[in-house]
C-alpha cells in the first residue's frame, strides 16, 4: 500500500488487501507525541504502523485476527487494547498492543539505509545497488559534459534534473506526473526546517525515492495486455492489436504525448538508427510522416508482446503460477 504522508509516497508491506481504517493510538503525556503509532486493519489482519511512514519494512507487523473478514476496528481509551469485529464469525476479540516487540524488530532490523537494502536484489553488495551507483555517478559526468577536459568536481549529490534518467537506466520509468511529484517531494524535503528549496539529491536519499516510487509488484504483462485490450481490436486470428497508424497516433496525441520529435528520437535509440536521418523525414503530417520513418521498424499490427519484446528490447519472465513480469532485462537500451 501506498500512504500520502508529509508531502511524500511511502510504501509499506503488502498483507494481501487494501487498508480498510485506521486508528492513531492516543498518548498521554507531551513527551509521548515524538513518536506515534498507526493501527489498521485490512480485509482479515490487524496490523500496528511507527509513524512518521518512511518506507523502513521493519515498522509495520500485521496478523491474521478474522479470517472470514474483520468488520471494524476500535481502541481503548489509554491506546493498550485494540479491539476487532468480525462479520460472519459475530466475534470480537481484543488485543493487546505491545509496542516495545515492534520497536525491537526495528532495533534488529538495522539503521540508516541497512533496512532499505533488502528490498533489491542481492542486497548491498548485489549488482542491481551496483549499477544504481554507477549510474548515479555517471549522471554527475552527464551534467558536467562528457567531453570536458577541465577538473572535474565528485560530490555525492547530482542535480535534481538527472533524477528521472537515473530512475530510468535502472529500470523504473515513471509517468511525467509521477516525476513531479517526486521532484516535489525532494524539493520540499527541507523546507520546513531551513525555509529553503533543495535543487539536488544524494544516493541515499535518490535510493528511498526509487524504493518508494517504483511499482511494487513490477511491470506484469497483464497490466500491458488490458492497455492493449482497451485501446486495440480483435484482428482475424482472434488477437488483441493495435494498428501501426493508430499506434503512432496515440503517442502523439493522448496521455502524456509526446511530440514528433520526442517520439523519432525514442523510436531512433530503441532500433539503433541515426536520430539524423529521421528529423530529415518531410512532416507535412505528424502521424503520417512517422509512419513512413517508421514503416520498416513496425509490424502493420502491434500486439502486447510485440510491443514488450520487440520494440521496447524487454524480456518476459514468467514464474510458475503467477502473473509474467515484465524484465529489467534490455534496460538499457
Amino acid at each position: 500500500w501506498e500512504l500520502p504522508y508529509a508531502s511524500g509516497t511511502l510504501l509499506g508491506p503488502v498483507y494481501g488487501s487494501p487498508i480498510e481504517q485506521i486508528q492513531i493510538l492516543p498518548v498521554k503525556t507531551p513527551t509521548e507525541l515524538q513518536k506515534r503509532y498507526l493501527v489498521f486493519i485490512n480485509r482479515d489482519k490487524v496490523g500496528l504502523q511507527i509513524l512518521p511512514v518512511d518506507g523502513n519494512p521493519h515498522k509495520t507487523s500485521a496478523l491474521i485476527c478474522h479470517p472470514s473478514g474483520v468488520a471494524g476496528l476500535t481502541l481503548s481509551y489509554d491506546g493498550r487494547y485494540a479491539f476487532t469485529a468480525g462479520g460472519l464469525d459475530r466475534s470480537v476479540v481484543q488485543w493487546e498492543i505491545n509496542l516495545s516487540a515492534l520497536e525491537a524488530a526495528v532495533s534488529l532490523g538495522g539503521e540508516d539505509l541497512t533496512p532499505f537494502y533488502g528490498l533489491v536484489a542481492g542486497g548491498r553488495e548485489g549488482k542491481f545497488y551496483r549499477e544504481l551507483e554507477d549510474y548515479f555517478y555517471y549522471s554527475q559526468l552527464r551534467s558536467q559534459g562528457i567531453d570536458m577536459m577541465e577538473t572535474r568536481k565528485v560530490s555525492e549529490y547530482i542535480c535534481l534534473s538527472e533524477l528521472p534518467f537515473v530512475m530510468r537506466a535502472i529500470g523504473f520509468y515513471p509517468s511525467e506526473e509521477k516525476i513531479e511529484d517526486m521532484f516535489n517531494e525532494i524539493r520540499f524535503s527541507e523546507y520546513v526546517d531551513t525555509g529553503k528549496l533543495t535543487d539536488k539529491v544524494n544516493l541515499p536519499d535518490f535510493f528511498k525515492v526509487y524504493l518508494n516510487h517504483r511499482p511494487p509488484f513490477g511491470n506484469t504483462m497483464t497490466g500491458i495486455q488490458q492497455s492493449f485490450d482497451i485501446l486495440g481490436f480483435t484482428n482475424s486470428k482472434g488477437k488483441k492489436v493495435i494498428r501501426r497508424e493508430d499506434f503512432l497516433k496515440l503517442l502523439l496525441t493522448k496521455g502524456e504525448h509526446m511530440t514528433e520529435e520526442e517520439m523519432s528520437d525514442c523510436f531512433a535509440t530503441l532500433f539503433g538508427l541515426n536520430p539524423e536521418g529521421w528529423k530529415s523525414e518531410p512532416a507535412a503530417s505528424s502521424v503520417k510522416g512517422s509512419e513512413i520513418c517508421f514503416e520498416e521498424e513496425l509490424p502493420d499490427e502491434i500486439t502486447a508482446e510485440i510491443f514488450t519484446t520487440g520494440i521496447l528490447g524487454l524480456t518476459i519472465s514468467q514464474d510458475s503460477g503467477q502473473d509474467p513480469t515484465v524484465s529489467e532485462v534490455g534496460r538499457n537500451v
